[in-house]
């Protein structure tokens, strides 16, 4: 393993883990989780060297379980090692005014049940462009910066439009988090210049499509109905099915299930590394389903695995025949609005 490459620099004072432990899947639609299990499985991912968390305001309660396993390990460990953890999470606001008694009230309560004095990154979410009320909440944010009570902001599912707007207006962001894996390169098209121009990272989920790019699936027949039993799986199925169908599908994964083999990897493996090689991703979210399944043994894998370009050569060739989804839903984040 090289570790310099387990770790992004962020921004200039902030480093993270380049896998980040997602947690859209205690929030519900995952299966039942119990927070005493979830909390002790985050020592788990802790120990391994995945220390950076990422959650949101509207994922309860992933702020609370965050805020209760950063409790409990400076308690046993001290506050250098609680501060050796990162805590990302996002503000995802109702469409309306923004005045900065209620930007305030949501960071606040955000610092609050993650027990920190800062949040590491705010990623902040808009659902209306229509509104430019979103500018107003990134000059209030910028002034909780400013007053330390947010360390750096961050995007979450804008497109690259909104993006440069906000860069025109002088608003200095770190990182914009898109969906981005094998079967949506969307934000190649114009969001990955755009942050390499403007040293922006991007942070990527559905890399592994909702665990659809496993050698679960490889030769199974298309899951329907009862077979797609978690919101990420019901996510997931329609992008691959807007992407180029089942069929197509399971070509790639027969490909992925090769390279794989060849790497002594796994499927898994190989679609979030294929990810992290893209010139402006800083990192790829992969959800924890604490205490229900644990994939940190084959997490830890990701960072000795080398994709040659015969490797990435073979999966073009299967992404090459799918539909241009661009063109279909738009820009990243278009499909949210």
């Amino acid at each position: 393993m090289e570790p310099h490459d387990k770790t992004c620099q962020l921004a200039p004072d902030l480093k993270i883990c380049r896998i980040l432990n997602g947690m859209w899947q205690v929030a519900g639609g995952h299966g039942d989780i119990d927070p005493e299990f979830a909390v002790s499985e985050m020592f788990s991912y802790h120990d391994a060297g995945f220390t950076t968390w990422d959650m949101a305001d509207i994922y309860s309660p992933a702020e609370e379980y965050f805020g209760e396993f950063r409790k409990r390990l400076e308690k046993q460990r001290g506050v250098d090692e609680a501060n050796n953890v990162q805590a990302l999470t996002k503000f995802v606001p109702n469409p309306g005014p923004m005045t900065r008694s209620i930007v305030e009230h949501h960071v606040e309560k955000s610092i609050k049940k993650m027990h920190v004095k800062a949040i590491d990154v705010l990623q902040f979410h808009w659902w209306d462009y229509t509104d430019t009320g979103y500018i107003d909440a990134l000059y209030h944010l910028t002034k909780l910066c400013d007053a330390g009570k947010i360390r750096h902001i961050g995007l979450t599912n804008f497109d690259t439009e909104r993006m440069e707007i906000m860069v025109e207006h002088g608003f200095k962001l770190v990182s914009n988090q898109v969906q981005y894996s094998i079967i949506d390169q969307r934000p190649q098209i114009k969001m990955e210049q755009f942050c390499q121009k403007n040293k922006m990272h991007l942070l990527s989920y559905g890399t592994l499509c909702g665990g659809f790019l496993s050698k679960k699936y490889l030769g199974k027949e298309a899951p329907t109905g009862s077979d797609l039993d978690t919101y990420s799986l019901q996510k997931y199925k329609n992008m691959i099915d807007a992407w180029g169908g089942w069929r197509l599908f399971q070509e790639l994964l027969s490909v992925l299930d090769k390279i794989a083999t060849k790497h002594g990897s796994s499927i898994a493996n190989v679609a979030t590394r294929y990810i992290l090689d893209k010139p402006a991703v800083a990192g790829v979210i992969i959800g924890a389903r604490l205490g229900i399944s644990n994939n940190i043994s084959d997490n830890l894998k990701v960072f000795s695995l080398r994709l040659d370009k015969e490797d990435n050569e073979k999966i073009n060739s299967v992404t090459s025949r799918s539909k241009d989804l661009f063109d279909t839903i738009g820009d990243c984040g278009d499909e949210y609005r």
